[in-house]
């Protein structure tokens, strides 16, 4: 299955926690390492990139920034950005969890969940509410999959 997504982490001061991300470990449960992103002067700047081109091989990936020691984590961004997604949704600690941050005239559309665990999970799909003639229905939250899909 074929799912293209993008992750951005900014974190300013934070070199040394990015550090381990920054190479490949096949003990992790997603695959994948994140690059740094070079500033305009030449040095890197504050941010880590990452793209993921396959469903499979990324759920965990917010657990293992959680379990980071961040030396400002409300500092902390991560933008992902999903293959069907109209734009970056956003992702903050609030009470030491990573949890998305409604962006105005956005809202993330769930489908239901799959039948068996044998399918990864899906993140939904983040669309903006202002431009789309005719949004999908919403999910009612029980029927919902659970499981983190990052």
């Amino acid at each position: 299955m074929s799912r293209d997504a993008d992750v951005i982490v900014l974190a300013p001061y934070s070199d040394e926690v990015m550090e381990p991300l920054t190479r490949q470990d096949p003990e992790r449960s997603w695959r994948g390492r994140f690059e740094p992103v070079q500033g305009q002067d030449g040095g890197f700047g504050y941010g880590w990139a990452l793209e993921f081109d396959k469903a499979y091989g990324r759920s965990g990936l917010l657990a293992d920034l959680e379990a980071l020691s961040w030396p400002n984590p409300l500092r902390v961004q991560v933008l992902i950005r999903d293959q069907d997604d109209d734009c970056f949704g956003l992702w903050m600690f609030h009470d030491g969890k990573l949890v998305e941050v409604a962006s105005p005239r956005t809202e993330r559309f769930h489908e239901p969940a799959p039948p068996t665990d044998e399918f990864v999970p899906s993140p939904g799909i983040l669309l903006r509410t202002d431009t789309h003639q005719r949004l999908p229905k919403q999910t009612p939250p029980e029927l919902r999959d659970p499981r983190p899909a990052w």
